[in-house]
């Protein structure tokens, strides 16, 4: 299987999470490509989907790119800010609806400015006026109804971990979490699995750090997202996976 993901940002570790979870993703037979330009990375994409290169099964974002029009980052703009192009959004999207298989980790929900296209295709989007979260620390992570009866956290039980916990995020309509903590006496969403055209998308608002990407309940359920995505319709024996 084939994964080309979209690293980097300011703020985070992105080059020791993208290595970490390109390792872990490889056990269960998954290559990834890691590339930092996102000019670069929708190039690949549209190569992959014009048959110049092999094609891609998965993209998985794990950066933070937008325009930075927020005063507090206007020193790191010269650096990191990034407006994305419609026609790139509608690639992506294309591949989706097509029968690819899109993963967007932690910040993948505060990329490209909230636009309606990626918000459509992730589920939710952070809103700079009204989205949060506590400082990194140790949370309890509970599986929702649906999150027992679906093939990425069926057989999770409750856990803990220490990640960055995102709350308040721009939904759209109908989300059903498969995952959720408590912040702010609100159950936060933090993990979900959607079908979009014949491709699916998961979205895992966890990942702030490698500590995150250690929890071996958390990447168990990565592994299961990735092969889920890009469209494995049989159980994998070592790794649970199945179809809804």
């Amino acid at each position: 299987m084939r994964n080309l993901l979209l690293s980097g940002g300011p703020g985070h570790d992105f080059d020791l999470t993208s290595a970490a979870l390109a390792k872990i993703l490889a056990s269960p037979d998954i290559a990834t490509e890691i590339v930092t330009d996102p000019a670069h990375f929708f190039d690949l994409l549209r190569l992959g989907t014009n048959g110049q290169i092999e094609p891609w099964d998965l993209l998985t974002v794990n950066a933070l790119r937008w325009q930075m029009g927020q005063d507090r980052y206007a020193e790191q703009r010269t650096e990191w800010e990034y407006a994305i192009q419609e026609n790139d959004l509608g690639l992506i999207t294309e591949f989706v609806n097509s029968g690819g298989g899109l993963l967007a980790l932690h910040t993948a929900v505060i990329c490209f400015d909230a636009h309606p296209l990626w918000q459509q295709l992730t589920g939710a989007s952070w809103n700079f006026s009204t989205s949060s979260h506590p400082p990194v620390g140790e949370f309890e992570v509970s599986v929702t109804q649906d999150g027992l009866k679906h093939p990425l956290t069926a057989a999770t039980e409750n856990f803990s971990i220490a990640d960055e916990l995102y709350g308040f995020l721009d939904q759209v309509p109908g989300l059903a979490p498969l995952l959720t903590a408590r912040y702010l006496d609100r159950d936060q969403p933090l993990l979900w699995a959607r079908s979009l055209g014949k491709g699916r998308v998961v979205t895992d608002l966890l990942g702030h750090s490698v500590e995150s990407l250690s929890n071996a309940t958390h990447q168990g359920i990565l592994v299961r997202a990735a092969h889920w995505a890009a469209g494995e319709s049989e159980p994998l024996q070592s790794h649970s996976v199945g179809s809804t």
